[in-house]
Protein backbone atom coordinates (compact mmCIF):
# COMPACT_ATOMS: atom_id res chain seq x y z
CA UNK A 1 0.00 0.00 0.00
CA UNK A 2 2.72 2.39 0.95
CA UNK A 3 4.74 1.66 -2.13
CA UNK A 4 1.83 2.16 -4.28
CA UNK A 5 1.30 5.35 -3.21
CA UNK A 6 5.01 6.55 -3.11
CA UNK A 7 4.72 5.93 -6.80
CA UNK A 8 1.69 8.01 -7.22
CA UNK A 9 2.90 10.80 -5.72
CA UNK A 10 6.04 10.21 -7.56
CA UNK A 11 4.15 10.29 -11.04
CA UNK A 12 1.91 13.48 -9.64
CA UNK A 13 5.64 15.40 -8.63
CA UNK A 14 6.86 14.63 -12.05
CA UNK A 15 3.78 15.84 -13.34
CA UNK A 16 4.63 19.66 -11.74
CA UNK A 17 7.23 19.85 -14.60
CA UNK A 18 5.02 21.14 -16.83
CA UNK A 19 2.11 20.16 -19.33
CA UNK A 20 3.28 20.27 -22.94
CA UNK A 21 -0.11 21.00 -23.71
CA UNK A 22 -0.82 23.94 -21.87
CA UNK A 23 2.68 25.35 -22.52
CA UNK A 24 1.80 24.77 -26.19
CA UNK A 25 -1.66 26.36 -26.46
CA UNK A 26 0.09 29.80 -24.25
CA UNK A 27 2.66 30.67 -26.67
CA UNK A 28 3.37 34.08 -28.49
CA UNK A 29 3.82 32.69 -31.56
CA UNK A 30 1.10 33.77 -34.41
CA UNK A 31 -1.99 32.09 -34.67
CA UNK A 32 -0.95 30.82 -38.69
CA UNK A 33 2.51 29.07 -36.74
CA UNK A 34 0.88 27.44 -34.53
CA UNK A 35 0.14 23.81 -34.21
CA UNK A 36 -2.94 23.00 -32.66
CA UNK A 37 -4.19 19.27 -32.75
CA UNK A 38 -2.25 17.24 -30.30
CA UNK A 39 0.05 19.46 -30.04
CA UNK A 40 0.91 18.41 -26.65
CA UNK A 41 1.32 14.79 -27.53
CA UNK A 42 3.62 16.53 -30.41
CA UNK A 43 6.21 18.22 -28.40
CA UNK A 44 6.35 15.70 -25.87
CA UNK A 45 6.98 12.71 -28.65
CA UNK A 46 9.83 14.99 -29.82
CA UNK A 47 11.19 15.49 -26.84
CA UNK A 48 11.52 11.72 -26.34
CA UNK A 49 12.35 11.06 -29.76
CA UNK A 50 15.14 14.07 -29.89
CA UNK A 51 13.50 15.57 -32.90
CA UNK A 52 15.47 19.26 -32.48
CA UNK A 53 13.71 19.83 -35.62
CA UNK A 54 9.86 19.51 -34.41
CA UNK A 55 10.96 20.77 -31.12
CA UNK A 56 12.38 23.95 -32.82
CA UNK A 57 9.32 24.84 -34.55
CA UNK A 58 7.27 25.26 -30.90
CA UNK A 59 9.86 27.69 -30.01
CA UNK A 60 9.02 26.23 -26.34
CA UNK A 61 10.89 24.01 -23.68
CA UNK A 62 9.38 20.69 -23.57
CA UNK A 63 8.47 19.65 -19.84
CA UNK A 64 11.16 18.16 -18.15
CA UNK A 65 10.02 14.01 -17.54
CA UNK A 66 8.09 13.95 -20.94
CA UNK A 67 7.89 10.26 -20.82
CA UNK A 68 5.51 10.75 -17.89
CA UNK A 69 3.72 13.47 -19.58
CA UNK A 70 3.10 11.68 -22.37
CA UNK A 71 -0.65 9.97 -21.46
CA UNK A 72 -1.61 12.71 -19.64
CA UNK A 73 -1.00 15.33 -22.72
CA UNK A 74 -2.69 12.32 -25.08
CA UNK A 75 -5.34 12.22 -22.85
CA UNK A 76 -5.98 16.57 -22.56
CA UNK A 77 -5.28 17.05 -26.33
CA UNK A 78 -7.80 14.02 -27.10
CA UNK A 79 -10.20 16.42 -24.96
CA UNK A 80 -9.52 19.57 -26.56
CA UNK A 81 -9.59 17.53 -30.40
CA UNK A 82 -12.74 19.16 -31.19
CA UNK A 83 -11.70 22.68 -30.60
CA UNK A 84 -8.47 22.64 -31.76
CA UNK A 85 -9.67 21.10 -35.03
CA UNK A 86 -12.29 24.18 -35.41
CA UNK A 87 -8.66 26.39 -34.59
CA UNK A 88 -7.07 24.68 -37.10
CA UNK A 89 -9.80 25.07 -39.69
CA UNK A 90 -10.64 29.01 -39.07
CA UNK A 91 -7.31 30.71 -37.54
Amino acid sequence: MLLKQLIYGGICLMGLSGCATFKTLDTDLPLNERLFVYSGTRLDWAAVTGDEIALKKYKIEPPEYPLVDLPLSFALDSMFLPLAVCAEIFH
